[in-house]
């Protein structure tokens, strides 16, 4: 009987506890209403405006997303911001590059999320903020100059905030397999590296953007204009193509797109780095 009462005691706990671990929503589908907001503001602490999420974009994979009540974290963290003392809440971090983490986060940061693990399994994350969700999805890398490949090397991170999901692909090397795309769910807004084989081909990319297809599609991760503009032009069969020449816009439910459309941002900053 003790140890009956034992389990039982076990069973009702774990229930207890995944009662307790917010669902995602990005699972849902979410009918998306024409137009779309652009909104430049003066400073990083100025958040959005209520029901929306403001995303810039630095350079390279790094992004900053920010709630309205001014919680922001920062994609890809390589160990600097802006130079401002800037200190976000959260960074994610993948380590295919130096360029996509750091050894050395600052202090400041409350939570620092790596996109790997110690071990084969990867990472997992399912950290929940009141006003942000954050959980990723791990994916492959191929090992450097013919090195073998790390499993669980890179992470999707997805940001659920004000009712949207944001996607952040990392260095993705591999397409998706279809119990990832199910973790991964539906996404509003993706940013993608475009760079043409660093990561993965245009083609291979443009693919996964079809099948995801988000409302909004951010290119990041890309050398030159060119790989940039035959990405733009691979997509722009099924997608309206917008280039705001700003680094950041501020979106919401009411504000996504009818019709899916590849965004394109300039870096906030130019990198002095390319990988």
């Amino acid at each position: 009987m003790l140890r009956l009462a034992a389990i039982a005691l076990i069973l009702f706990t774990a229930a207890a506890a995944a009662q307790d671990r917010r669902p995602s929503h990005c699972i849902a589908i979410a009918d998306a209403a024409p137009g779309i907001e652009y909104l430049h503001t003066a400073s990083f602490e100025s958040p959005p405006p209520e029901y929306s999420v403001r995303i810039i974009y630095l350079n390279h994979a790094m992004f900053f997303i920010q709630t309205e009540g001014g919680l922001n974290a920062v994609t890809d963290y390589a160990g600097y911001f802006d130079g401002s003392g800037f200190v976000p809440d959260v960074v994610t971090m993948n380590h295919a590059h130096t360029t996509h983490w750091t050894m050395y986060p600052d202090p400041g940061i409350k939570h620092v999320l790596k996109g790997w693990g110690e071990t084969p399994d990867g990472a997992e994350h399912y950290l929940d903020l009141g006003e942000m969700l954050i959980r990723n999805v791990t994916t492959d890398i191929r090992g450097r100059f013919g090195g073998p490949e790390e499993r669980n090397g890179n992470s999707i991170f997805i940001f659920e905030a004000a009712g949207l999901c944001v996607g952040h692909l990392g260095h993705l090397h591999h397409e998706p397999t279809d119990m990832q795309y199910a973790s991964i769910g539906r996404l509003d807004v993706v940013m993608a590296a475009v760079d043409g084989g660093m990561t993965l081909p245009t083609e291979t990319m443009v693919r996964i953007m079809k099948r995801l297809k988000s409302s909004v599609v951010i290119p990041m991760h890309w050398f030159g204009r060119g790989t940039l503009e035959r990405f733009v032009q691979e997509m722009s069969d099924e997608f309206d193509v917008k280039w705001t020449g700003d680094s950041e816009f501020v979106v919401s439910l009411l504000t996504l797109p009818s019709r899916p459309t590849v965004l394109v941002l300039e870096p906030l900053t130019q990198p002095s780095f390319d990988e």
